[in-house]
């Protein structure tokens, strides 16, 4: 009878647990647990980060039923915004950094005046985007290699979609703040709302406007994502409260954040680009179901590298608090503690792969070839798992340190003076085919991996000041 007590208990004190962290609330987590801060930090940003990937899902779902020139839109033009995309992420990991280091420096005025400069730069950068892209839509389309067919649907749809770029880089941004302060819950909850919008609307503007309207319900969707998140931010919270005051252009700030966030955007577009990579690899086979079963693959694998991206914002989080708060020694606690998690459920995954690839990768693809290569593909890029998890949180621990120079170097010697040149001389060199780039794959991640964690030993991120 005790035992079972002692069950329930321990139940419903991680149900507890679980609604605060849902709730919404800032949190200065200088203090206390850290499996606790991490746990509540992680399981808002995991949900976050499974919306944001709902967004292109959802298009393309609604988009398919247009036709084949409509999909082939949606896709050259989110290839274009890779570019803004890096710039959102890199925004909101220089935005996360310097939030939270003012809130574990406990100055709640500094961290809202430093939110409100992260906006402010985030519209002057998107301002300067939409223009751009308004007016060039259709030479991009073109570059990108766009049929005439697709240019004549296809135009309006991406003049559209930049013309909402101000609501697709605040959207990541202004969570990059939440999450500086503590509160994921907010982050998560805004994406829940931009994607429930856009799901909403999305088959409903496609029937009065076509491909256009798939494009205004993705623009409606985020900007009344944003909307919430400056209601939030407006209202206040324990640490922030964004007054009119806090949005007066303070250039030493928006510096500061600048200097951070560049670093971080080539950081994540060298890592995009790779992929780009080799999937240029991959077409040189002229085997179409390789690079499917490879496609297939991918996907798989980035939609469970979803929790340890969500671990390691929370790593980020805790960092920079711990930094702020001048302890160095909690900080590097928090990333050990975030990293033994972060391994344990890669592990999980990589058994479930080994273990299961044929039903996983039958329930999105039906042809046998296509699933023949996917499984290979996804049992050896699996291999790298835990590695891949691990390397996550060193990244972001490094980035929440506002030391984003770092990753940025070791991405770009680990993925393109080794991933891509390894993949080249096993696939074409020594004619091992699509296994040699599924190999290059796990090889370099784990070299990355191991980098990082020799560096991040090292020390020297504690002494960044920001």
């Amino acid at each position: 009878m005790t035992q079972i007590v002692m069950r329930r208990q321990k139940a419903a004190h991680w149900m507890g647990l679980i609604k605060q962290a849902l709730r919404g609330e800032d949190h200065d987590f200088t203090t206390g647990s850290l499996k606790r801060a991490i746990f509540m930090l992680a399981i808002p940003m995991i949900l976050e980060m499974m919306m944001e990937s709902v967004f292109a899902v959802v298009d393309i779902f609604f988009v398919g039923k247009l036709g084949k020139e409509a999909v082939s839109t949606v896709i050259l033009t989110e290839s274009i915004l890779t570019l803004l995309y890096s710039a959102a992420i890199a925004f909101s990991v220089g935005a996360t950094a310097l939030v939270a280091r003012r809130v574990g420096e406990k100055d709640g005025e500094a961290a809202s005046h430093t939110g409100a400069q992260a906006i402010n730069l985030g519209v002057m950068v998107a301002l300067v985007v939409t223009v751009l892209g308004i007016i060039y839509a259709r030479e991009m389309l073109v570059l990108m290699g766009a049929s005439e067919a697709v240019l004549q649907v296809g135009v309006p749809y991406t003049r559209i979609v930049f013309g909402s770029s101000i609501s697709i880089l605040l959207l990541f941004l202004i969570n990059g703040v939440f999450r500086g302060a503590g509160n994921a819950a907010i982050a998560m909850r805004s994406l829940w709302l931009a994607n429930g919008c856009n799901i909403v609307l999305c088959p409903l503007l496609i029937h009065f406007w076509g491909l256009s309207g798939a494009a205004m319900a993705t623009a409606t969707g985020r900007s009344i994502g944003v909307l919430y998140q400056l209601y939030h931010l407006r209202k206040g919270g324990k640490i922030l409260k964004l007054l009119g005051r806090h949005y007066r252009l303070d250039w030493p700030i928006i510096r500061s954040l600048f200097s951070i966030s560049w670093v971080g955007f080539v950081q994540f577009f060298i890592a995009s680009a790779s992929w780009i990579f080799l999937a240029r690899i991959m077409t040189s086979f002229e085997n179409d179901a390789a690079f499917a079963g490879y496609g297939v693959a991918i996907r798989i694998v980035m939609f469970f590298l979803l929790p340890a991206w969500g671990l390691s914002n929370a790593a980020a989080t805790l960092v920079g608090q711990s930094l702020g708060a001048k302890d160095p020694l909690r900080a590097e606690q928090s990333v050990w503690q975030t990293a033994r998690f972060s391994a344990v459920f890669m592990a999980l995954v990589t058994a479930l792969f080994l273990l299961f690839a044929e039903g996983i990768v039958g329930f999105m693809n039906k042809d046998p070839e296509v699933a023949r290569y996917a499984v290979l593909s996804l049992r050896i890029i699996s291999l790298g798992y835990i590695f891949y998890g691990v390397g996550m949180v060193m990244a972001n621990a490094f980035n929440g340190a506002g030391d984003t120079k770092t990753p940025t170097i070791i991405n770009f010697f680990g993925f393109w003076t080794f991933q891509i040149p390894l993949a080249y001389l096993l696939a074409i060199v020594l004619g091992m085919g699509p296994l040699g780039v599924f190999i290059a794959i796990p090889v370099a991640e784990t070299a990355i991996a191991i980098t990082a964690f020799v560096l991040f030993k090292k020390g020297k991120w504690k002494t960044k000041s920001i």
